[in-house]
Protein backbone atom coordinates (compact mmCIF):
# COMPACT_ATOMS: atom_id res chain seq x y z
CA UNK A 1 0.00 0.00 0.00
CA UNK A 2 1.18 3.52 -0.79
CA UNK A 3 -0.02 6.80 0.74
CA UNK A 4 -0.27 9.53 -1.90
CA UNK A 5 -0.69 12.62 0.32
CA UNK A 6 0.97 11.82 3.65
CA UNK A 7 0.83 15.46 4.76
CA UNK A 8 -2.89 15.09 5.54
CA UNK A 9 -2.11 12.53 8.26
CA UNK A 10 -1.54 15.51 10.56
CA UNK A 11 -5.29 16.04 10.47
CA UNK A 12 -5.64 12.95 12.67
CA UNK A 13 -4.72 15.25 15.56
CA UNK A 14 -8.22 16.70 15.21
CA UNK A 15 -9.81 13.43 16.43
CA UNK A 16 -8.60 13.56 20.07
CA UNK A 17 -9.49 17.27 20.09
CA UNK A 18 -13.08 16.41 19.09
CA UNK A 19 -13.26 13.83 21.89
CA UNK A 20 -12.01 16.40 24.43
CA UNK A 21 -14.60 18.96 23.26
CA UNK A 22 -17.34 16.32 23.56
CA UNK A 23 -16.27 15.31 27.09
CA UNK A 24 -16.06 18.96 28.16
CA UNK A 25 -19.53 19.63 26.76
CA UNK A 26 -20.87 16.56 28.57
CA UNK A 27 -19.31 17.74 31.81
CA UNK A 28 -20.72 21.26 31.32
CA UNK A 29 -24.24 19.91 30.70
CA UNK A 30 -24.10 17.75 33.85
CA UNK A 31 -22.85 20.72 35.85
CA UNK A 32 -25.69 22.92 34.61
CA UNK A 33 -28.21 20.16 35.35
CA UNK A 34 -26.96 19.95 38.94
CA UNK A 35 -27.33 23.70 39.26
CA UNK A 36 -30.84 23.48 37.90
CA UNK A 37 -31.92 20.82 40.38
CA UNK A 38 -31.75 17.19 41.40
CA UNK A 39 -30.47 14.96 38.53
CA UNK A 40 -33.19 12.37 39.10
CA UNK A 41 -35.82 15.10 38.89
CA UNK A 42 -34.24 16.47 35.68
CA UNK A 43 -34.38 12.99 34.11
CA UNK A 44 -38.07 12.72 34.93
CA UNK A 45 -38.71 16.12 33.36
CA UNK A 46 -37.05 14.94 30.12
CA UNK A 47 -37.92 11.22 29.88
CA UNK A 48 -37.06 10.98 26.17
CA UNK A 49 -33.50 12.23 26.64
CA UNK A 50 -31.01 9.43 25.90
CA UNK A 51 -27.60 8.95 27.50
CA UNK A 52 -26.50 6.57 24.75
CA UNK A 53 -27.44 8.57 21.63
CA UNK A 54 -24.95 11.45 22.19
CA UNK A 55 -22.14 8.91 22.56
CA UNK A 56 -23.29 7.09 19.43
CA UNK A 57 -23.44 10.38 17.49
CA UNK A 58 -19.91 11.42 18.47
CA UNK A 59 -18.58 7.95 17.57
CA UNK A 60 -20.24 8.19 14.15
CA UNK A 61 -18.90 11.74 13.68
CA UNK A 62 -15.33 10.67 14.59
CA UNK A 63 -15.51 7.69 12.21
CA UNK A 64 -16.75 10.04 9.46
CA UNK A 65 -13.84 12.43 10.09
CA UNK A 66 -11.44 9.50 10.02
CA UNK A 67 -12.88 8.41 6.67
CA UNK A 68 -12.52 11.93 5.26
CA UNK A 69 -8.88 12.18 6.41
CA UNK A 70 -7.96 8.78 4.97
CA UNK A 71 -9.72 9.79 1.76
CA UNK A 72 -7.54 12.93 1.58
CA UNK A 73 -4.41 10.84 2.20
CA UNK A 74 -5.50 8.71 -0.79
CA UNK A 75 -4.19 5.22 -0.02
CA UNK A 76 -3.23 3.28 -3.12
CA UNK A 77 -3.10 -0.46 -3.62
CA UNK A 78 -1.38 -2.29 -6.44
CA UNK A 79 0.58 -5.52 -6.20
CA UNK A 80 -0.03 -6.97 -9.62
CA UNK A 81 3.05 -7.62 -11.75
CA UNK A 82 2.46 -7.31 -15.46
CA UNK A 83 4.48 -7.43 -18.65
CA UNK A 84 4.12 -4.34 -20.78
CA UNK A 85 5.50 -3.45 -24.18
CA UNK A 86 7.51 -0.26 -24.43
CA UNK A 87 9.35 1.54 -27.17
CA UNK A 88 12.66 3.20 -26.40
CA UNK A 89 16.40 2.69 -26.11
CA UNK A 90 18.75 1.31 -23.48
CA UNK A 91 20.77 4.00 -21.72
CA UNK A 92 23.59 3.45 -19.23
CA UNK A 93 24.90 6.34 -17.15
CA UNK A 94 28.56 5.94 -16.16
CA UNK A 95 29.37 8.45 -13.41
CA UNK A 96 32.95 9.26 -12.38
CA UNK A 97 33.26 8.97 -8.57
CA UNK A 98 37.01 9.50 -8.28
CA UNK A 99 38.31 11.92 -5.63
CA UNK A 100 38.86 14.65 -8.22
CA UNK A 101 35.08 14.85 -8.57
CA UNK A 102 34.97 16.53 -5.14
CA UNK A 103 36.60 19.64 -6.62
CA UNK A 104 34.37 22.68 -6.20
CA UNK A 105 35.40 24.60 -9.30
CA UNK A 106 31.82 24.00 -10.39
CA UNK A 107 29.07 24.37 -7.79
CA UNK A 108 28.29 22.59 -5.56
CA UNK A 109 31.04 20.18 -6.67
CA UNK A 110 31.69 18.05 -9.74
CA UNK A 111 30.03 14.90 -8.39
CA UNK A 112 26.86 16.64 -7.20
CA UNK A 113 26.68 18.48 -10.51
CA UNK A 114 26.94 15.13 -12.30
CA UNK A 115 24.07 13.76 -10.22
CA UNK A 116 21.95 16.80 -11.05
CA UNK A 117 22.61 16.34 -14.77
CA UNK A 118 21.75 12.64 -14.74
CA UNK A 119 18.58 13.27 -12.70
CA UNK A 120 17.46 15.98 -15.13
CA UNK A 121 18.11 13.70 -18.12
CA UNK A 122 16.05 10.95 -16.49
CA UNK A 123 13.21 13.44 -15.97
CA UNK A 124 12.90 14.02 -19.70
CA UNK A 125 12.98 10.34 -20.68
CA UNK A 126 9.83 8.55 -21.75
CA UNK A 127 9.89 4.76 -21.83
CA UNK A 128 13.61 4.07 -22.13
CA UNK A 129 15.44 1.56 -19.95
CA UNK A 130 18.30 2.89 -17.86
CA UNK A 131 21.21 1.56 -15.82
CA UNK A 132 23.93 3.18 -13.68
CA UNK A 133 27.65 2.45 -13.34
CA UNK A 134 30.13 4.13 -10.97
CA UNK A 135 33.80 4.21 -11.80
CA UNK A 136 37.15 5.48 -10.60
CA UNK A 137 40.27 3.29 -10.93
CA UNK A 138 37.82 0.41 -11.43
CA UNK A 139 34.10 0.19 -12.27
CA UNK A 140 31.23 -0.80 -10.02
CA UNK A 141 27.66 -1.77 -11.06
CA UNK A 142 25.22 0.48 -9.20
CA UNK A 143 21.90 -0.35 -10.88
CA UNK A 144 21.11 -2.86 -13.64
CA UNK A 145 18.92 -1.98 -16.61
CA UNK A 146 15.44 -1.00 -15.38
CA UNK A 147 12.38 1.09 -16.26
CA UNK A 148 11.89 2.21 -12.65
CA UNK A 149 13.12 5.81 -12.73
CA UNK A 150 12.32 6.51 -9.07
CA UNK A 151 14.58 3.65 -7.95
CA UNK A 152 17.28 4.87 -10.35
CA UNK A 153 17.20 8.32 -8.77
CA UNK A 154 17.42 6.83 -5.30
CA UNK A 155 20.55 4.84 -6.22
CA UNK A 156 21.98 7.86 -8.02
CA UNK A 157 21.77 10.05 -4.93
CA UNK A 158 23.55 7.40 -2.83
CA UNK A 159 26.65 7.48 -5.02
CA UNK A 160 29.84 8.84 -3.43
CA UNK A 161 33.61 8.79 -3.82
CA UNK A 162 34.01 5.99 -1.25
CA UNK A 163 32.04 3.36 -3.16
CA UNK A 164 34.98 2.51 -5.44
CA UNK A 165 38.24 2.08 -3.51
CA UNK A 166 40.70 2.26 -6.40
CA UNK A 167 42.35 5.65 -6.93
CA UNK A 168 42.48 7.44 -10.26
CA UNK A 169 40.07 7.17 -13.18
CA UNK A 170 39.80 4.36 -15.72
CA UNK A 171 37.52 5.00 -18.69
CA UNK A 172 38.20 1.61 -20.22
CA UNK A 173 36.90 -0.20 -17.11
CA UNK A 174 33.76 1.94 -17.16
CA UNK A 175 33.11 1.27 -20.85
CA UNK A 176 33.71 -2.48 -20.51
CA UNK A 177 31.33 -2.83 -17.56
CA UNK A 178 28.68 -0.63 -19.18
CA UNK A 179 28.81 -2.78 -22.33
CA UNK A 180 27.68 -5.82 -20.29
CA UNK A 181 24.46 -3.99 -19.36
CA UNK A 182 23.14 -4.11 -22.92
CA UNK A 183 21.55 -7.57 -22.98
CA UNK A 184 19.33 -7.09 -26.05
CA UNK A 185 21.18 -7.02 -29.36
CA UNK A 186 18.20 -5.51 -31.19
CA UNK A 187 17.78 -2.51 -28.86
CA UNK A 188 19.54 0.78 -29.59
CA UNK A 189 22.31 1.38 -27.07
CA UNK A 190 23.58 4.64 -25.57
CA UNK A 191 26.28 5.15 -22.96
CA UNK A 192 26.39 8.55 -21.27
CA UNK A 193 29.68 9.11 -19.46
CA UNK A 194 30.06 11.97 -16.97
CA UNK A 195 33.58 12.86 -15.85
CA UNK A 196 36.19 15.60 -15.52
CA UNK A 197 38.20 13.77 -18.18
CA UNK A 198 41.25 12.92 -16.08
CA UNK A 199 42.06 9.37 -17.19
CA UNK A 200 44.92 7.71 -15.30
CA UNK A 201 44.87 4.47 -17.28
CA UNK A 202 45.37 3.58 -20.91
CA UNK A 203 42.99 1.67 -23.16
CA UNK A 204 40.02 4.05 -23.25
CA UNK A 205 40.15 4.45 -27.05
CA UNK A 206 40.45 0.68 -27.58
CA UNK A 207 37.50 0.07 -25.24
CA UNK A 208 35.49 2.68 -27.14
CA UNK A 209 36.29 0.94 -30.44
CA UNK A 210 35.00 -2.36 -29.02
CA UNK A 211 31.87 -0.58 -27.83
CA UNK A 212 31.34 0.85 -31.31
CA UNK A 213 31.52 -2.68 -32.77
CA UNK A 214 28.70 -3.66 -30.40
CA UNK A 215 26.57 -0.79 -31.67
CA UNK A 216 27.03 1.34 -28.55
CA UNK A 217 27.06 5.09 -29.03
CA UNK A 218 28.82 7.14 -26.33
CA UNK A 219 27.97 10.69 -25.29
CA UNK A 220 30.51 12.24 -22.92
CA UNK A 221 29.74 15.10 -20.56
CA UNK A 222 32.59 17.08 -19.02
CA UNK A 223 32.17 18.62 -15.58
CA UNK A 224 34.69 21.03 -14.10
CA UNK A 225 36.74 23.89 -15.48
CA UNK A 226 39.96 23.90 -17.47
CA UNK A 227 41.35 26.36 -14.92
CA UNK A 228 40.82 23.65 -12.35
CA UNK A 229 40.38 23.56 -8.61
CA UNK A 230 41.63 21.94 -5.42
CA UNK A 231 40.19 18.82 -3.83
CA UNK A 232 38.92 19.67 -0.33
CA UNK A 233 39.27 17.10 2.45
CA UNK A 234 36.26 17.43 4.71
CA UNK A 235 35.21 15.99 8.01
CA UNK A 236 31.59 16.41 9.12
CA UNK A 237 31.20 19.00 6.38
CA UNK A 238 34.17 21.10 7.56
CA UNK A 239 37.22 21.55 5.30
CA UNK A 240 40.34 20.33 7.12
CA UNK A 241 42.74 20.66 4.23
CA UNK A 242 43.31 19.88 0.55
CA UNK A 243 44.53 16.78 -1.24
CA UNK A 244 48.30 16.82 -1.88
CA UNK A 245 50.57 14.81 -4.18
CA UNK A 246 53.69 12.82 -3.29
CA UNK A 247 55.73 16.05 -3.24
CA UNK A 248 53.37 17.52 -0.63
CA UNK A 249 52.04 19.97 -3.21
CA UNK A 250 48.33 20.80 -3.30
CA UNK A 251 46.73 18.95 -6.22
CA UNK A 252 45.02 21.07 -8.88
CA UNK A 253 42.57 18.97 -10.88
CA UNK A 254 41.42 20.27 -14.25
CA UNK A 255 38.78 19.41 -16.84
CA UNK A 256 40.35 17.48 -19.73
CA UNK A 257 37.82 17.63 -22.58
CA UNK A 258 40.24 16.10 -25.13
CA UNK A 259 40.04 12.58 -23.66
CA UNK A 260 36.24 12.74 -23.45
CA UNK A 261 35.95 14.07 -27.00
CA UNK A 262 38.13 11.24 -28.32
CA UNK A 263 35.96 8.55 -26.69
CA UNK A 264 32.75 10.08 -28.08
CA UNK A 265 34.22 10.53 -31.56
CA UNK A 266 35.31 6.89 -31.69
CA UNK A 267 31.68 5.73 -31.35
CA UNK A 268 30.23 8.52 -33.53
CA UNK A 269 28.76 10.07 -30.44
CA UNK A 270 29.41 13.54 -29.10
CA UNK A 271 30.91 15.60 -26.30
CA UNK A 272 29.16 18.41 -24.40
CA UNK A 273 30.37 20.63 -21.58
CA UNK A 274 28.31 19.94 -18.47
CA UNK A 275 28.67 23.33 -16.80
CA UNK A 276 25.39 24.51 -18.36
CA UNK A 277 22.69 21.96 -17.50
CA UNK A 278 20.17 23.44 -19.94
CA UNK A 279 22.59 23.02 -22.86
CA UNK A 280 23.33 19.43 -21.81
CA UNK A 281 19.63 18.54 -21.66
CA UNK A 282 19.02 20.07 -25.08
CA UNK A 283 22.00 18.23 -26.54
CA UNK A 284 20.96 14.85 -25.08
CA UNK A 285 17.34 15.40 -26.16
CA UNK A 286 18.41 16.01 -29.76
CA UNK A 287 20.69 12.98 -29.65
CA UNK A 288 17.87 10.75 -28.37
CA UNK A 289 15.57 11.97 -31.12
CA UNK A 290 18.12 10.86 -33.69
CA UNK A 291 18.48 7.35 -32.25
CA UNK A 292 16.06 4.73 -33.52
CA UNK A 293 13.79 3.42 -30.78
CA UNK A 294 12.96 -0.28 -30.57
CA UNK A 295 10.13 -2.18 -28.91
CA UNK A 296 10.88 -4.30 -25.84
CA UNK A 297 8.99 -6.02 -23.04
CA UNK A 298 9.36 -4.99 -19.42
CA UNK A 299 7.97 -6.64 -16.29
CA UNK A 300 6.80 -4.09 -13.79
CA UNK A 301 4.30 -3.52 -11.03
CA UNK A 302 0.94 -2.25 -12.15
CA UNK A 303 0.08 1.32 -11.25
CA UNK A 304 -1.26 1.75 -7.74
CA UNK A 305 -5.03 2.19 -7.80
CA UNK A 306 -6.47 5.04 -5.70
CA UNK A 307 -8.84 3.92 -2.93
CA UNK A 308 -9.94 7.34 -1.63
CA UNK A 309 -13.47 7.04 -3.03
CA UNK A 310 -14.36 4.19 -0.65
CA UNK A 311 -13.34 6.17 2.43
CA UNK A 312 -15.05 9.35 1.27
CA UNK A 313 -18.22 7.42 0.47
CA UNK A 314 -18.14 5.77 3.91
CA UNK A 315 -17.56 9.17 5.57
CA UNK A 316 -20.46 10.89 3.76
CA UNK A 317 -22.76 7.96 4.56
CA UNK A 318 -21.94 8.30 8.28
CA UNK A 319 -22.41 12.08 8.19
CA UNK A 320 -25.78 11.57 6.51
CA UNK A 321 -26.77 9.10 9.23
CA UNK A 322 -25.54 11.47 11.94
CA UNK A 323 -27.83 14.25 10.68
CA UNK A 324 -30.95 12.10 11.06
CA UNK A 325 -29.87 10.47 14.32
CA UNK A 326 -31.66 12.35 17.12
CA UNK A 327 -30.47 12.45 20.70
CA UNK A 328 -33.82 11.34 22.13
CA UNK A 329 -34.58 7.72 22.90
CA UNK A 330 -35.79 5.38 20.16
CA UNK A 331 -39.15 3.91 21.13
CA UNK A 332 -38.37 0.23 20.60
CA UNK A 333 -34.95 0.57 22.26
CA UNK A 334 -36.61 2.40 25.13
CA UNK A 335 -38.85 -0.62 25.74
CA UNK A 336 -35.79 -2.90 25.94
CA UNK A 337 -34.25 -0.61 28.61
CA UNK A 338 -30.74 -1.80 27.72
CA UNK A 339 -29.08 0.87 29.82
CA UNK A 340 -31.49 0.67 32.73
CA UNK A 341 -32.69 4.22 32.06
CA UNK A 342 -36.40 3.64 32.86
CA UNK A 343 -35.97 3.55 36.61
Amino acid sequence: MELDEKKYLYLLLILPLVVLVFLFNLYWKRKKQREFGDLEMVKKLSPDSSMFKPVLKIVIFILALLGLIIGLVNPKIGTKMETVKREGIDIVFAVDVSKSMLAEDIAPNRLDKSKQIVSQIINQLGSDRIGIVAYAGSAFPVLPITTDYSVAKMFLQSMNTDMVSSVGTSFNEAIKLSATYFDDKKTSKLLIMISDGEDHNEGAEAAAEEAAKLGIKIITIGVGTEKGGTIPLKRNGVVEGFKKDSNNEVVITKLVPESLTLIAKTTKGGYVNGNNTKEVLEYVKNALNNIQKTEFEATEMADFQSQFQWFLGFAFLLLFADVFLLERKTSWVKKLDLFNENK
